[in-house]
């Protein structure tokens, strides 16, 4: 019997990267998965893959910031396994990188739908059912900035300092529930969403260090998974409010410490893939 046996787990941007490989291991707990994306085909995609590797699993297309898709989400997993146990909002896009200045409104104000409101739509709906039945998980996906300002990446970088701040204080008006809530900073992730970037005109080479940063410390998706399956587990009962990270500073330790024998040794670096577009820089 595994760890999440009889459990129901929704995972927003669950049909690839980390939203994917959560599912995966929610799975392999016994969970029952629901995933969900604003793409029928990649939604179609992602359940195909779970269930060939033995998960009962359902998706539903979904834009999260839309509180209506997010109700009918829900109302999916409930209709597909018979309840809801476990919320992880993990959909989020980021901006171009770039001075604010640079990025268009419609940009930023696209990251703003889809990680705070989205983040809040999700929490909202999952806390409804959570606390009318007395249990459940919420974690919510955390990432760079989430504790410090972080210049040319302002939209989502705010994004995620809003998320841990409304998290920890969700966490902390229902700490006399038995629903835990929790926010997870995954740290660098080996997906598309870190190497894949779009910088604003004229500021490529700025971008051009991360692959050095990944080299050290990115890790790839089913790691930090782990750590969101812990979270989502018995093993938090009753710790509502807990602010964890895949980074930590023995991680931060081990990556340097390989790096220096990798020098040592003399042997060639790994090959890291940084895939950068530029984009026009927006003139109001």
């Amino acid at each position: 019997m595994g760890r999440l046996s009889g459990k129901v787990a929704v995972i927003t941007g669950g049909t690839r990267g980390l939203g994917l490989a959560v599912a995966h291991a929610y799975a392999k707990e016994d969970a029952a998965v629901v995933v969900a994306s604003r793409a029928q085909s990649s939604v179609d995609r992602a359940v195909a893959d779970l269930r060939a590797d033995g998960a009962r699993a359902a998706g539903i297309v979904c834009d999260v910031g839309d509180v209506g898709q997010v109700q009918a989400l829900a109302q999916h997993a409930v209709d597909s396994f018979g309840r809801l146990d476990i919320w992880v909002n993990n959909a989020g896009i980021s901006a171009p990188y770039g001075p604010t200045l640079e990025v268009s409104p419609e940009q930023f104000l696209s990251v703003i739908q889809t990680n705070i409101l989205g983040t809040y739509y999700g929490s909202l709906v999952a806390m409804q059912h959570f606390v009318a039945q007395g249990s459940g998980k919420l974690i919510n996906i955390l990432g760079r900035g989430d504790k410090q300002p972080t210049p040319n990446q302002n939209a989502y970088a705010g994004s995620k300092a809003w998320i841990r701040s409304f998290t920890l204080a969700l966490a902390q008006e229902y700490k006399k529930t038995d629903v835990g809530v929790y926010a997870f900073n995954p740290g660098l992730v080996l997906t598309e969403f870190l190497s894949d970037l779009e910088v604003i005109a004229g500021h490529e080479e700025e971008v051009q260090p991360l692959k050095f940063v990944m080299r050290l410390w990115a890790n790839p998706p089913e790691v930090p998974a782990q750590k969101a399956m812990w979270l989502a587990s018995s093993a938090t009962d009753g710790r509502t409010g807990l602010s964890v990270t895949s980074l930590t500073p023995a991680r931060l330790l081990g990556g340097v410490l390989k790096e220096g024998w990798r020098i040592v040794r003399r042997q060639p670096a790994p090959k890291v893939t940084l895939n950068v577009r530029s984009v026009p820089v927006h003139k109001a």
